[in-house]
């Protein structure tokens, strides 16, 4: 039965305007009941959540602990101790060679500290050796990386390193390509045709 709102007549369900007074029936009349028609089943309410089982003291403190292992907080790194100043291996000593015979004459190299390449420019790679005999070798008898002088730990040795027509100190035997020699001042080596006084000037 559907109530007018306007009169208060209980209609059949279903007719869009009042029998009693011709008002038209609102969607929002409420029906009315006269207890022949079951009402409708509620909607069955949402299943009730389980009650938490109680949990036991020591598990429960156990729970309150993260899942994650507990790492000790890291300490701010310390820097480690500064290692004591190395001084640097310079030698306390200047060198050069000069040419003495078979190029030209009296020409002079300074020797840095460290390796010095004896031998001829390279136009092929640009390379310039730290002592470039170029224009002392016409005859091109000295290879282009012909022998390494170093300077090294209060020392200068000479090596040859494999160049064509050897390498010699003091007019001696030929050095056999990388084994050092230890220079002295005074000492002369021969390279190709070109021959080279070493001189060490000590820095006072």
């Amino acid at each position: 039965m559907i109530k007018c709102s306007e009169c208060g007549y209980e209609n059949m369900d279903g007719l869009d305007y009042c029998d009693g007074c011709g008002a038209k029936l609102a969607a929002t009349d409420a029906p009315t009941t006269t207890g022949a028609a079951a009402p409708e089943a509620p909607a069955p309410a949402p299943e009730a959540e389980k009650p938490a089982q109680a949990v036991p003291a020591e598990d429960a403190k156990a729970s309150e602990a993260p899942t994650g292992e507990i790492k000790p907080q890291a300490e701010a790194p310390t820097e480690a101790p500064a290692a004591p100043a190395v001084a640097a291996a310079v030698a306390a000593f200047k060198a050069r060679l000069k040419v003495v015979r078979g190029g030209r004459k009296d020409q002079e190299f300074p020797l840095e500290d460290g390796n010095n390449l004896v031998g001829r420019w390279d136009p092929e790679t640009g390379a310039f050796p730290e002592v470039d005999l170029d224009a002392d070798d016409p005859e091109a008898k000295i290879s282009r990386k012909h022998a390494l002088i170093r300077i090294a730990e209060g020392k200068i040795t000479v090596e040859d390193i494999g160049s064509l027509n050897g390498t010699y100190v003091n007019r001696g035997t030929r050095l056999q390509p990388g084994s050092p020699v230890e220079l002295k001042t005074g000492d002369e080596i021969i390279i190709g045709k070109t021959f080279l006084k070493l001189t060490i000037d000590p820095i006072s």
